[in-house]
């Protein structure tokens, strides 16, 4: 039997053809605590009001990109493995975790995986300073850098210099 290449992948069941679905079901995001859902809430709108940041979810959270194709700068943290708290963690300048997390242990810590890199961590759930939080959610997004400029683009402007 010779299947056309236009037509959905296909799977053999008990001798017949069985069309499969080339779709994916969207990721499922759950935010598991009423805390969680004022904070995202809270943080989407900081994350979306920066020029071309998307948010898409990673890891079972909501992480905001510079861009369709560009780098994180901001993961929700709902109590993700177990945390005992609600959080985002924020890329930052070599320095800053140190002394965020050295100044105030109990809002900033360093979060698993990424601290390494010189991630924070910044508690959300606690009476959090939300004009503070939006000035480190502004310094992620200026350091991590805008979106990546589409091939073309950048081909035309390097032959403009």
């Amino acid at each position: 039997m010779t299947l056309m290449t236009s037509q959905p992948p296909q799977a053999w069941v008990s001798g017949r053809v069985q069309v499969v679905s080339t779709k994916r079901a969207p990721p499922v995001v759950k935010v598991r605590s009423p805390e969680g859902a004022r904070a995202l809430q809270r943080l989407r709108a900081v994350c979306l009001s920066l020029p071309g940041a998307v948010e898409k979810p990673s890891h079972g959270e909501p992480t905001w990109f510079t861009g369709e194709k560009g780098k994180v700068f901001a993961m929700f943290d709902d109590h993700h493995h177990g945390a005992p708290h609600v959080a985002v963690w924020l890329p930052a300048p070599p320095g800053v975790q140190g002394g965020l997390v050295g100044s105030a242990p109990d809002r900033y810590f360093v979060p698993p995986y990424v601290g390494t890199r010189g991630w924070v961590g910044v508690v959300l759930d606690r009476a959090s300073d939300w004009a503070l939080v939006t000035t480190l959610v502004n310094e992620a997004f200026t350091f991590i850098g805008p979106p990546p400029m589409p091939r073309r683009k950048a081909a035309a402007a390097r032959r403009s210099r």
